[in-house]
């Protein structure tokens, strides 16, 4: 259930395992790289973060060179954009790892492509989907309902010995069991209130400022406001700005560019002052950290949640895509263990393991953040120290490149949050002061070998 990333990807790892994968999507898929409204956040900011560029290549060999190929911007962190976090800026001393920023549009489509190629896969466009068939032991199948327009329509049965749930952030899943008797999902959620607006626009040389591909300012809990411009594939920039419940970007023209007064800096600003927009600024509310807990006893067998069905993130951390792949990944390996049966519960406690990191980085954040309401803002024992912990890690990565490197690779989910305690970082973190950092948002990158403070 589900055209997008994660049922697209899904559906490529099952065509090994199956005679037949069927595709259920509500939308009608565009012709070309082109938004399309399944997708509530395709027109604002994406990037394919380090971990999710790993599981795609493994997935479909080839697959960044096609990105590449395409025109999908490579942006190297931290040599290639000016970054602010935490009151500092970052040191853009030479990447440690780099993120795609193309448009979601481009890179669906690519994957789309390539994955739907595969004839044992079919799909049921413009059908949604409507309700489960089966019991509380076992899913068999979905209803499903062409988008005809016709009120009339009636729903009809799609038998299936696996139904997958990759539908989205707006999953009805949880109804669906209790409608056939099952157990609803336990749901944890944190919710900032954080609202954004995006808006695509070129500048007055077709780039940003010099040697500058990027902008980015990331909230905290004494700034709340955040915002940033990436590339896209043809050479415009797509800007997000951001803020809490009460203070929601608006996405009138003037009061656009105005709103981006409250960063903390002001070269974001300057540049939208000149530049030229090429779209209207739209605007997106519903960005709380969800996750539906299908992993616990009790649960019917047939049935797998995957992606933002499973789990949604605060997308201003830029980490659905590569969970999305990451969640395939682990699909792939838990249909191929040979050691253990794969049982529902067992691939959906390894789709779960997938997106655990981003679920820290995410829900860690957005707890400590002023106005957090939900089930799981308390965290958990432990959580204080971690915390600590993490917060001189913060102060330290703009500075140091030794902590700034391991920090990118665990924001960019292509390493395990151990790699912050590794001896070199651990020193740095626990006796060493904060390396000092620019005083303006430095313009240049620095050169390799310059000094680390």
């Amino acid at each position: 259930m589900g055209g997008s990333l994660a049922g697209l990807l899904a559906a490529h790892v099952l065509a090994g395992h199956a005679e037949r994968v069927t595709v259920v999507e509500r939308d009608r898929f565009p012709e070309g790289a082109k938004p399309r409204p399944g997708v509530p956040q395709g027109r604002h900011p994406h990037v394919l973060l380090q971990g999710g560029q790993r599981a795609l290549e493994s997935l479909l060999p080839g697959f960044l060179a096609e990105l590449r190929e395409a025109g999908a911007p490579r942006v190297g962190m931290p040599a290639d954009m000016v970054l602010w976090q935490s009151g500092r800026w970052f040191r853009r001393v030479p990447a440690s790892t780099h993120i795609y920023t193309g448009s979601r549009a481009q890179l669906e489509e690519l994957v789309r492509r390539r994955v739907l190629a595969d004839p044992v896969i079919s799909v049921l466009e413009g059908t949604d989907a409507v309700g489960l068939l089966g019991d509380a032991t076992r899913v068999r199948g979905v209803l499903v309902r062409d988008r005809s327009g016709d009120t009339r329509a009636k729903s009809r049965p799609l038998e299936a010995d696996l139904v997958v749930d990759a539908s989205g952030s707006g999953t009805k899943a949880p109804q669906w069991l209790a409608a056939i008797g099952a157990e609803r999902p336990r749901e944890e959620t944190i919710d900032t209130g954080l609202a954004y607006a995006s808006r695509v626009y070129r500048g007055t040389n077709g780039a940003l400022d010099g040697e500058t591909r990027g902008y980015y300012a990331y909230p905290d809990p004494e700034q709340v406001h955040a915002g940033g411009a990436l590339p896209l594939e043809d050479g415009s920039h797509l800007v997000i700005v951001s803020g809490l419940r009460g203070d929601e970007p608006p996405t009138g023209d003037d009061e656009f560019v105005t709103y981006a007064k409250r960063l903390p800096h002001p070269p974001l600003h300057r540049w939208l002052a000149e530049a030229e927009p090429l779209s209207p600024a739209f605007g997106h509310r519903r960005t709380a950290n969800v996750r539906r807990r299908h992993d616990l006893p009790g649960r019917p067998a047939g049935f797998l949640a995957t992606g933002d069905a499973l789990c949604t993130f605060n997308p201003i951390y830029g980490q659905g895509m590569a969970v999305a792949a990451m969640s395939a990944v682990a699909l792939r390996d838990a249909l191929a263990d040979r050691r253990r049966t794969p049982t529902t519960r067992r691939v959906q406690q390894a789709l779960l393991a997938a997106s655990r990191l981003a679920w820290d980085i995410s829900a860690g954040a957005d707890r400590k953040m002023p106005g957090a309401v939900g089930t799981a803002v308390d965290g958990r024992p432990g959580d204080q120290v971690a915390g600590w912990y993490l917060s001189r890690v913060q102060e330290r990565a703009p500075g140091d490149p030794v902590v700034g490197r391991a920090f990118r690779a665990v924001l960019t989910l292509s390493a395990p949050v151990t790699a912050l305690f590794a001896p070199a970082v651990a020193r740095a973190v626990l006796f060493g002061p904060p390396a000092p950092t620019p005083t303006e948002p430095p313009a240049t990158p620095e050169e390799p070998g310059a000094p680390t403070g």
